[in-house]
């Protein structure tokens, strides 16, 4: 995906001013910036809920088939098992004589098969992120955009679900766009990072292909100083 010179503006004050980077196919480019920088505006933007923008964005996979998204919040239909909630992004996708086992494996992957019955009330925090990562993964796209999806978790239980992330992720290589305040989060999941200014937002730095994780954590707490 490469994203050109995009500039975004909120009447008179700019909000994004010329972001051009390329999102790497099959790999994980994080957004990385402090809390109001317009990380989500230009998530906003990608996935089309924002229209009103200058620039290009050229996608190289299929859009046609949609995107997937974790989000901060489980988006769980509470009225519906764990099962019924992955089932219903499926519906026109899926087969019905492939559906429970298509669901299943999912659900094996991120440990929740013997919770399919379950409601979402009946889940902790961590095991409703699980699903939505089980969720995001099992439904055929080949883009997923991640915005913020582990504020609000413990470092036991965000740890925990990085490792189930990186499991989906390794066997589905999805183009992963993830958004995040977060530098260990970044760091534990890009293979690219792009750091975000404050408004009026410009790229700081693009860290690609990262290999010293130290070494960048150093350079990136310096960028923020």
């Amino acid at each position: 995906m490469l994203i050109k010179n995009i500039i975004k503006n909120y009447g008179t004050r700019e909000v994004l001013s010329n972001i051009s980077f390329e999102v790497e196919e099959g790999k994980v480019t994080v957004i990385l910036g402090e809390s109001g920088c317009g990380k989500s505006t230009l998530l906003g933007i990608l996935s089309k809920n924002i229209l009103n923008y200058s620039g290009e964005i050229e996608f190289e996979r299929d859009i046609t088939k949609g995107i997937s998204y974790i989000f901060q919040e489980d988006t769980l239909i509470p009225w519906k098992n764990i099962y019924e909630n992955i089932r219903y992004v499926l519906m026109d996708k899926i087969s019905k004589e492939e559906m429970e086992k298509y669901i299943d494996k999912y659900l094996k992957m991120v440990n929740l098969q013997d919770y399919k019955k379950e409601y979402p009330q009946a889940l902790s925090g961590g095991m409703k992120r699980r699903v939505g990562i089980a969720r995001a993964f099992a439904f055929p796209s080949d883009y997923l955009f991640m915005d913020e999806p582990f504020e609000f978790l413990d470092i036991k239980t965000k740890k925990e679900i990085i490792d189930y992330f990186k499991i989906l992720q390794l066997k589905e290589k999805k183009t992963v766009l993830f958004i995040t305040h977060d530098i260990e989060a970044a760091l534990e999941l890009g293979d690219n990072i792009v750091v975000f200014s404050q408004k009026p937002t410009k790229i700081k730095k693009i860290f690609k292909n990262i290999l010293d994780k130290n070494k960048v954590r150093d350079e990136i707490k310096n960028l923020f100083l």
